[in-house]
Order: structure tokens, then sequence, then C-alpha cells
């Protein structure tokens, strides 16, 4: 009977798996493949759909830059076009200085040019030495400027094939058309910056003609010739990766034989369209990412069924713990992948929040002119302070010497601070926003006024509370509308033979700083704050001053407004949010 057994049992150990064993281990394999497969379609179309909704959101933002920076260069022309300097030089027909001011606004601007054409269509001025004496009086932003009161938009094509965009208005003076303004736009820096990312991007005119796109080789295209040109590696071709694998994705249209998504969107200006193709790598590397891991949840599961199950429970468990060893590496090497997708992910969200600060960023140009504005007051204290030294040296007063040249050197000290706003204008929020004592900003800024004030022997009448006095914001930022202010009604006094000038710092609801002078008032209340306005003969300033206080006190939160004195001169008032004790132990 033993022997009976024993034969019997043998048999078994040699056959393997039962029947039962092998059918569940089939239905399971069906089962794993049928879910892979599902989920395979499952995740191909959301994340699909997932990339094409992000694609779309660069796309708006791409278009809503592309506008901004068309708005914003439209206004350029009106301004110049009101420019006396310029409408004097065309005038007169001298225009030894006009090439140097429309240089001076170049940087200011943002643009790629200016040039001014006289009423023959004659280049007088221009940014580029080169094109002066050129002649324009065919060209369309010439001929149509001509026909319109309006400022006009044009495209054309430069001599080496590439297309210029620029904005143009008529110059008028008294004696009717004197001449034309043009505004060469820089949209090119949009064609580098898309050229970054794993998109291609063409605009199009209303024509349907390719005026912007990622590939040079596409301008001047229309889109379905632009689709089958072939050039050499380029961005769009490096980021088409010929992945291998089994995921079906569907396909818009097909990108140097590679299957890409389309989006398109109309921009609202003169019919253009823009169109942005994006491939498929991202879809396939998170798709096959989930797939792994699923794979890897069966491939567990699996083995734990194997060890349960298994008769030789030794053997199997040595193989197991070598499986799940390696089930282990696998594991972490994905881990890292995702990590990686990850970090990659919020790294491009960081990057669509910078998106939308560009428009913030465009008015760097406007900071920079404020920046050389300011520079002048400590450059002009300086010289004052250095002439000092030199005679008080001359006769031997060493230590006076000393105290001239510490004053300069916190003068330097200042004009690097006054630098630093460029950064800080840069920056999101209130991030550069600090309790600051009003009464101090009002010292500092008569301060670096002192010389300035005892060569003219004005008088200062000068009233502060006796407790400090505290508002958030920036102090360096509101020394300049403080000293710019002062400046102002210095050089109101300049006709009156006993100048003088009243500061009165008080607190109510809102902190108020009041200047007043005995000038001979304000002529234009409305234009005083615009950019350029000024009433100082040419070479004392641009009319910039009073334009960058009042855009500084509202960005802190404040007001500056203006008006005449009861009894002549004016009076500027600022007003600042007070810093009450709650509000700054919060802080």
């Amino acid at each position: 009977m033993t022997d009976e057994a024993n034969v019997r049992i043998q048999p078994k150990v040699k056959s393997g798996f039962s029947w039962g064993s092998r059918v569940a281990l089939g239905l399971f394999l069906a089962i794993t493949a049928t879910t892979i497969w599902i989920t395979n379609g499952l995740l191909t179309q959301r994340f699909t759909e997932t990339t094409r909704s992000r694609a779309l959101v660069r796309l708006t933002l791409y278009s809503g830059n592309l506008v901004s920076e068309l708005k914003r260069a439209s206004i350029v022309p009106q301004l110049l076009a009101r420019d006396p300097a310029l409408i004097g030089a065309l005038n007169a027909g001298d225009h030894a200085q006009s090439s140097a001011r429309l240089i001076s606004y170049l940087e200011e601007i943002g643009a790629a040019s200016l040039m001014l054409l006289d009423e023959n269509g004659r280049t007088v001025a221009s940014t580029d030495r080169n094109k002066i004496g050129s002649d324009h009086k065919s060209d369309p932003y010439f001929v149509d400027t001509e026909k319109s009161n309006t400022t006009v938009f044009t495209t054309s094509e430069n001599s080496s094939g590439g297309i210029v965009f620029s904005y143009s208005r008529k110059m008028e003076s008294n004696s009717g058309n004197i001449g034309v303004i043009v505004v060469e736009v820089d949209l090119k820096k949009f064609e580098k910056s898309w050229a970054g990312i794993s998109d291609a991007v063409i605009v199009t005119d209303s024509e349907g003609k390719i005026i912007l796109a990622t590939e040079s080789s596409w301008r001047g295209r229309t889109e379905e010739e632009a689709l089958t040109v072939r050039s050499v590696p380029s961005a769009i071709q490096r980021t088409i990766q010929a992945t291998t694998d089994w995921v079906t994705l569907p396909s818009d249209t097909y990108l140097l034989g590679e299957a890409v998504m389309r989006q398109e969107t109309r921009i609202p200006f003169q019919g253009w369209r823009m169109t942005a193709f994006t491939t498929y790598s991202s879809v396939r590397q998170r798709v096959n990412g989930v797939l792994a891991l699923e794979i890897m949840g069966f491939a567990i599961f699996l083995a734990l069924v194997f060890y349960f199950t298994s008769r030789k429970a030794m053997l199997r468990s040595l193989i197991f713990q070598q499986e799940t060893k390696e089930l282990r590496q696998l594991n972490d090497r994905l881990q890292s992948e995702i990590a990686e997708r990850e970090k990659a992910e919020k790294n491009l969200e960081v990057a669509e929040q910078t998106l939308a600060q560009s428009s913030k960023l465009a008015a760097l140009g406007e900071m920079s002119a404020a920046v050389s504005h300011e520079l002048n007051q400590p450059l002009a204290a300086m010289k004052t302070y250095l002439a000092g030294s030199r005679l008080l040296l001359r006769r031997q007063r060493s230590e006076e010497a000393v105290s001239s040249f510490q004053r300069i050197d916190d003068l330097i000290d200042r004009m690097g601070a006054i630098t630093k706003q460029l950064k800080s204008y840069a920056r999101k929020g209130d991030e550069g926003l600090s309790p600051v004592d009003l009464r101090e900003a009002v010292n500092s800024a008569l301060s670096m006024m002192e010389p300035q004030l005892k060569q003219r022997h004005v008088k200062i009448n000068k009233t502060l509370p006796r407790e400090p006095l505290l508002a958030m914001g920036d102090r360096v930022r509101m020394e300049q509308v403080i000293i710019n202010l002062f400046r102002n009604a210095l050089d109101a006094t300049k006709t009156v033979p006993d100048p003088q000038i009243d500061i009165l710092l008080t607190a109510g609801e809102t902190a108020t700083l009041t200047v007043r002078d005995n000038g001979e008032g304000i002529e234009d209340l409305d234009c005083l704050f615009e950019p350029f306005y000024t009433t100082k003969q040419p070479g004392d300033g641009v009319g910039l001053g009073l334009a960058i206080s009042s855009g500084i006190v509202s960005d802190l939160g404040g007001r500056l407004t203006a008006r005449n004195g009861r009894f002549g001169g004016a009076v500027f008032e600022v007003q600042f949010p007070i810093l009450v004790k709650d509000v700054e132990a919060a802080e």
C-alpha cells in the first residue's frame, strides 16, 4: 500500500501545476491583459486631453503677450508725434539733435528702431545711422499714414527678406502735415522665446501667410506649405522623439512625418491667427509610466500567489526573494522617474506664472528712465562736495574735507540703492516693502538737496511730528518722490526774489506730506502728470519726474495731487496709508 501511494504521488510531483491552477493562471493573465488594455485607452485619452488643454493655455498666453506688445507699441507714435523737440526740428529743418533724441527714447520704449520722415518721405533722423537720407515715399507706412489721421500699422519686407512690423503716425503743426514718425515693433523676440519650448508656433495674417514662426524657413509660406518643408534639425525636430511602443495616439496633423496636436486661436488684431503644434512624447511617457506601475502590481500579486501555493516552499521562497529584490529596484527607478516628472511639471507651472508677468517686465524701460533721472541729483551733489573738498584741502582744513568725502561716499551708496530698483520692480507683490518713518525719509531727502538749497539761499520751513509716522513702503522710492517734489519747488522759485519752500508732514486718516512754494504756480493742471510734459527750458528736464512719482505713489497705495495755492505758488500733497500699531505688530 505504501509502495502504491509512492507510485501515485510521484507522477503528481512531476506533472507540475494542476489543470485548475493552469486555468486560474490563464484567467488571471487574460484579466491582466484586459485591464491593461482598458487602462491604456482611458489614460491615453485623459493625458491627451490634459496635454491639449495645457497647449491651449500656453497658446492663449502667447497670443495675449503678442497683443499686449502691439497695443503698448501703438501708443508710442502718439506720444512721439506730440514731442515738441521733433516738431520744432521738422519745422526748422534742423535735425542735428533729432537722431540723438530718438536714440535716447529707444531703450525706454523697447522698440526695434525709430525713424523720422519729412513731408517728402525722406529719413531725416533714425536710430540706425545707415537709414538717414533714405527715401520711403513709396513705402506703405508713409503712403497709408499720409491718408490717415490715426496711427497706422503696416507689415513690409526688408532687403534681407525678413518681415518688418511698424506703427506710423502723421506729425502735424500749424502749417499742416510736416512729416511721419515710424516705430518698428520688435516681434522677433517672441520667436526666440517660443523656440525654447516643445511646441512649434506660427502666426498667420488675414491672408493665411505666416509672418511669425519658430522656424525661420516657414515665414512667407502658408501653413500647408510649411508642414511639407524639411530643414536641418531644429527646435521642433528635437522635440519629436521616434518612440516605438504600443500606445496608440490620435493625430490632428503630421509635422516632419510625426503625428502632432494642432491648436489654433484667433488674435484680435487685423485678422491674425496663432497656431501651435504639440508632440505626443509627454503623453507616451506618462501613459507608459502608469502602465508600468500597473504591470508591476499584477506581477507582485502573481508572485505572492506563487509563493503561497507552491509545493516547494523553500525553493519558491528563494526565487520570490530574488524577484522581490528586482521589483524593488524597478520600483525605485520608477519612483525616481515619477519624481523627476513631477519636478518638471512644477517648473512648467513656474514658467507659466512668469509668462503672466511679462506685461509688468515690459515697463522696465520706464524704470530705466527713472533711474537715469534720479542719478542726476547725487551726481550734482557729488560735484559740489568735490569742489568744496578741493578748496578745503588748499586751506589745509583736512578734517572738513574728510567730512565732505564721507558725504560723497554716502551719495555713492545711495546711487547704488537707486539702481537696485530695477530688480525690486521686477519682483512680484510687496516683497520689498517695510515700515518706513516718513520723518526720516523727509530729512534724508533734504540732506540730498542741501547743496542746491545752500547755493540758491532758499528758505525752508519744515514742520514734522514729534512721534514717528510710519507707512508701509520702499524707503528709496519714497525718497525719490520727495526729492522730485523738492526739486520742482526749487525750480519753480528761480525767478522769485525771496524763494521759500514750506514742508508740512501731518497725521490723520492718512499720512500727508505737503510741499508748498511761492513760485508762479501751475499753468496746466490737467497735463501735469503726463509723460514728457514740462515747462522747463530744454536741457533742464524731459518731463518724467512727476509722472514717475505719481506711479510710485500709486504702487505704494497712496495718492499724489497738485493745486495752486490761495496766495500763489504750487502745492503738492502726497498721501500714504498710515501703518497702525496693530498692523505693524502683525507684520
